[in-house]
């Protein structure tokens, strides 16, 4: 069975910087697209940034230069760190996995950006 579990959420001051993480499990990890997408009230979830098995990283535009996604196979895990946090990064943040057809999410960690 695929577990995705996702830590590291919870609320930041603009400016500030958290880190999440996600443990994988039940999938052969390294061969897999690991990503990070957010969901804000209201709003479609949407694509925060993604690494392919071979290193390759791809960031939405609102991310680039503030966020970095990294994985550690050896760990089956995924992180996003996440910095100089503005207000409008608040969302609840998935982990995905993706080989072909197969599709996997966690099942979230909160995030809120707040002074």
């Amino acid at each position: 069975q695929v577990q995705l579990v996702e830590s590291g959420g919870g609320l930041a001051q603009p400016g500030g910087s958290l880190r999440l993480s996600c443990a994988g499990a039940g999938i052969i990890f390294s061969i897999y697209t690991m990503g990070w997408y957010r969901q804000a009230p209201g709003k479609q979830r949407e694509l925060v940034a993604v690494i392919t098995g071979s290193g390759i990283t791809t960031y939405a535009d609102p991310v680039k230069d503030r966020f970095i996604i990294s994985r550690e196979n050896a760990k089956n895990t995924v992180y996003l760190q996440m910095n100089t946090l503005k207000p409008e990064d608040t969302a609840v943040y998935y982990c995905n996995s993706r080989l072909f057809a197969q599709n996997y999410w966690g099942q979230g960690t909160q995030v809120t950006v707040s002074s």
